[in-house]
């Protein structure tokens, strides 16, 4: 069984019953996720042996935040326990062309307080052939930041694969930022991942006639971007999510990718995506992608694959994909009809 390390912050979820906004009704339902919590999560759906490193305080949130993810078949024993708090973050679902909102609680988490030198790297990466991270955890402080390098440098002295979704978070740190810390850290992946957004916060790249708020994506800028990407920063695979915004209750969803060594760059299927619930969805296409590459099905399959589980994943509540590898496949397969299988 293939053994990927994801490494993050897992938080608390407070959302307001459907599409209910903030405090309609003095309800907030509770749930966990995070950006590399969620990866974890769907790898071990998809059978892998999948394990999760984060800090989480010793009290009974941070027991909760760790019974869910053993319930989801998460290994947590490289979970350290300590500081005050678990980070929480509230969101409101969006709804036709009233936006989605999320709103953080997650300054001087446990994870945001992680010192260099507090994970024992060399064992918790002991037979991984894959590392996960996203820009979301060097965005919560320098010293996490230095935790995250430490984790990569170790990984990649381990012979696993590293893989980096950008993930760009305005809310936690400006464009400057961002840049001096992730366009270095990007030189160390084998795999990056991002949208439109992340390349060009997180790296400086513009993409010529791109526009976050519009659904009308130019595909051969991005095949263009992608390539240098992967040129500049020594990228083996460079993936792009393109998501078509033609309101908060329907997307676009497709992805490309570039691989380096065939100099090939590979499409992925599009969906129309009634949306329930993105959050989680840039996540769950990483996931597809890391179990695609790490099972050996290819660059191009491997995106097919992540694209069938991301469009699935947005039509499910909550940070998760709790989907398995034969639902994906049909998808992916091209059964996209929805009907009731009996």
């Amino acid at each position: 069984m293939k053994k990927v390390v994801s490494f993050g912050e897992i938080m608390l979820r407070l959302s307001p019953p459907g599409f209910e906004r903030f405090f309609q009704s003095p309800v907030l339902q509770a749930t966990f996720g995070g950006g590399e919590a969620n990866v974890a999560v769907s790898l071990a759906q998809f059978g892998l042996d999948s394990r999760y490193v984060t800090r989480v305080p010793a009290n009974a949130l941070g027991d909760a935040a760790l019974r869910v993810l053993r319930a989801e078949g998460v290994h947590v024993d490289g979970v350290l326990r300590g500081g005050e708090r678990l980070g929480i973050y509230f969101a409101e679902t969006g709804a036709s062309q009233r936006a989605g909102t999320v709103i953080y609680d997650r300054a001087r988490s446990a994870i945001a307080e992680a010192k260099p030198g507090m994970f024992d790297w060399k064992r918790l990466l002991e037979g991984a052939e894959w590392f996960h991270v996203t820009g979301i955890t060097p965005a919560l402080g320098a010293d996490v930041a230095r935790v995250a390098r430490e984790a990569i440098e170790a990984a990649r002295a381990a012979g696993a694969r590293v893989s980096i979704d950008l993930n760009y978070r305005r809310k936690l740190w400006t464009e400057s930022q961002a840049r001096s810390v992730m366009r270095s850290l990007a030189a160390l992946s084998h795999v990056l991942i991002a949208n439109e957004e992340d390349i060009q916060s997180c790296l400086g790249i513009e993409i010529e006639g791109a526009d976050v708020t519009s659904a009308n994506l130019g595909i051969e800028a991005y095949r263009t971007t992608a390539r240098r990407v992967a040129r500049e920063f020594g990228a083996e695979i460079v993936a792009i999510t393109l998501r078509e915004s033609f309101s908060a209750s329907r997307n676009g969803w497709s992805a490309l990718l570039w691989d380096e060594a065939a100099g090939q760059c590979h499409e992925g299927p599009r969906f129309d995506v009634a949306l329930v619930d993105r959050i989680g969805g840039g996540d769950s296409f990483a996931a597809g992608l890391i179990f695609g590459l790490v099972t050996g099905r290819g660059p191009e399959a491997a995106l097919r694959f992540a694209v069938a589980a991301s469009a699935l994943k947005q039509t499910i509540p909550g940070d998760f994909n709790r989907v398995s590898v034969a639902e994906v496949d049909l998808l992916a397969g091209g059964d996209a009809s929805g009907r009731v299988r009996r």
